[in-house]
């Protein structure tokens, strides 16, 4: 626990003179004999179940996270079947990427509000939710493909107002999934984090179920290419059949998100609350002696040293319900109190802007490198040029990111465990003697690991830009190991970062607001592609009915994936600056 600036004696003093729960007869809690009853006797040993039964749960709901995040990453393997919206409805570059952003931005904007969710009522709804999201998106995507595929045999070209309403609901059922894999993902992420936020393993603890999201596009790949594929007229392989993936993925997804309901669970969570209640009562944010007394809160008294009000302005005289039990209410307004303050704080940081943009500028680009890979490596080759077996193929470089992404999340949750100074207390690092859990005699901080990571993303797409793949698609083995190391360890570090900094009982909101800004880059990157392949299309087209929408050569990609380069630098200088510049994590002291 972080220790007050304050000495113990001070602390003392401050204790005995100012009581969380006001002795007032009027008080709704009940009488003034009761008044020795307060939050803060309510020790964690008296709330705290069987240390036995507890670690079982805890087990149970790291399993059950650990599969929710080996299932979600579903959207990642838009690449596998994206070339076939093209193919065979007839999709243009702009109509497979609308459908590839919807899902994107679905997984990305709605987190902050999922995060609050999942802080305030627990991860359990989030994936009961996530279960009907799913079921619903792909089973309506299924049957979409279906009918797009024989609308599409008997008129190739077909236009109209029918198809644009095929084309808008197959959007609606692509943010329908995106969304389910926001609940899904979140959920497991979160219940990780809180379970085991103290200790020094904590980046191990999230890096296994963000690892694990890593790889659920691999292996569902591998079962879209390898089992679920179609049969070539000559009775060879060809390529994955859509409908029955989509099915496939309806009722796995569905199963897991109902097993998530019940086996996803926080495991001593008022002890968090606790903790990080009195860390800001110390720090002056919270007022301590204003929690439970509606007159002082209502007087604009009760907040704290940043604004003596309740953060968000809720009516005080809804605080407390009479019919309810005490306690649980008292626990109930401290946890509200507690999330609501560390969200204010959070947004109030202005490193926290800095690290969201860069994140912003890191993970667009190659969420858009993943979206249209399918399309990117048909631009390696000719149309003209017949091979035996494809030289390389969609499903083995989703794979490839799937694995070198697993692998680089695990390693970086296990180095900065081991490298990086953690400090001793899971909640949000408010003074500058923060006490640490450990000090290695050599130390990397996390963000160094981010950033050379991001580095190692931006040259994987000065490779592609340079031309040096293209007519060699054996090599482009090279592009999807950098930039699935890359994307890996920035997603792996950045939540890593926020529980460090900002502690974990309000993870779930705070990691939401961040993870928000990539789905304005995907989508912003991913219309940037898809403008440079047009044009390039248009450019090489002979009238002929299919090269009017497919794209062959580096003016294809290249002017692209130069720019997106350069975004990934501005990145890495912004997140510089919130770690190093003035006023930055390094200035204040923050342990990370």
């Amino acid at each position: 626990m972080v220790m007050p600036r304050s000495s113990a004696q001070g602390g003392d003093d401050a204790a005995s003179s100012t009581p969380l729960l006001q002795p007032d007869s009027a008080s709704t809690l009940g009488p003034a004999s009761s008044s020795s009853s307060s939050v803060r006797s309510l020790s964690p040993l008296a709330r705290r179940p069987n240390r036995g039964a507890a670690d079982i749960t805890r087990t149970i709901s790291f399993a059950s996270a650990v599969l929710s995040a080996l299932c979600a990453g579903s959207v990642a393997v838009f690449s596998l079947y994206g070339h076939i919206f093209q193919e065979r409805l007839h999709y243009n570059q702009f109509q497979v990427n609308g459908v590839a952003s919807a899902a994107s931005i679905a997984s990305y904007l709605p987190v902050p509000l999922m995060g609050y969710a999942c802080d305030r009522l627990g991860p359990a709804p989030l994936s009961l939710a996530s279960a009907v999201l799913f079921g619903g998106g792909y089973g309506l995507a299924a049957g979409l493909y279906q009918k797009g595929l024989s609308n599409a045999e008997q008129s190739p070209r077909k236009m109209g107002h029918d198809y644009d309403l095929e084309y808008a609901a197959m959007l609606g059922a692509f943010v329908a999934i995106g969304v389910g894999t926001c609940c899904m993902y979140l959920s497991a992420v979160a219940t990780c984090a809180k379970n085991f936020g103290k200790g020094k393993h904590r980046g191990l603890a999230l890096a296994v179920p963000i690892a694990s999201y890593g790889l659920s596009s691999m292996w569902q790949s591998q079962v879209g290419s390898k089992l679920l594929y179609e049969r070539n007229p000559d009775g060879s392989k060809g390529d994955v059949n859509v409908f029955h993936f989509f099915l496939f993925l309806a009722i796995l997804l569905a199963v897991v998100g109902v097993l998530g309901t019940f086996g996803l669970r926080i495991v001593d969570e008022q002890d968090l609350i606790d903790e990080g209640f009195e860390e800001l009562e110390r720090s002056g944010i919270l007022d301590g002696s204003a929690l439970f007394t509606p007159s002082v809160a209502r007087s604009g008294g009760g907040y704290g040293s940043m604004d003596r009000g309740d953060p968000f302005d809720e009516e005080d005289d809804a605080l407390l319900d009479p019919a309810k039990d005490p306690e649980e209410e008292e626990a109930r307004i401290k946890k509200q109190w507690v999330l609501n303050a560390e969200t204010r704080r959070f947004l109030t940081d202005h490193t926290m802007w800095c690290f969201s943009l860069g994140f912003f500028f890191m993970i667009g680009p190659a969420e858009a490198f993943i979206n249209n890979l399918g399309t990117v490596i048909k631009t390696l080759y000719p149309p003209s040029l017949t091979f035996i077996g494809d030289p390389t193929s969609a499903a083995t470089h989703v794979s490839i990111l799937g694995i070198t992404s697993t692998v680089i999340r695990l390693l970086t949750g296990s180095l900065t465990d081991l490298l990086a100074p953690s400090p001793a207390a899971q909640h949000i690092q408010i003074t500058s003697s923060t006490p640490m859990l450990q000090r290695p005699k050599f130390s990397v901080s996390r963000v160094a690991f981010l950033l050379f990571f991001a580095l190692t993303l931006s040259l994987g797409m000065v490779i592609l830009a340079s031309g040096l793949m293209q007519n060699h698609g054996e090599r482009f083995w090279i592009v999807s190991g950098l930039i699935g190391a890359g994307y890996g360890a920035v997603f792996s570090l950045t939540p890593i970062i926020v529980t460090v900094i900002w502690g974990v009982e309000n993870f779930a909101t705070n990691w939401g607001i961040v993870a928000m800004f990539p789905a304005l880059g995907a989508t912003l990157w991913g219309l940037i592609y898809s403008a440079v392949y047009q044009a390039g299309a248009g450019r090489a087209s002979s009238g002929g009915d299919e090269e009017d929408t497919l794209c062959y050569g580096t003016q294809c990609y290249a002017k692209t994936f130069w720019l997106m380069a350069f975004s990934v630098w501005i990145a890495c200088g912004l997140v510089f600056w919130a770690w190093k510049g003035r006023k930055g994590w390094a200035q204040q002291g923050i342990v990370i």
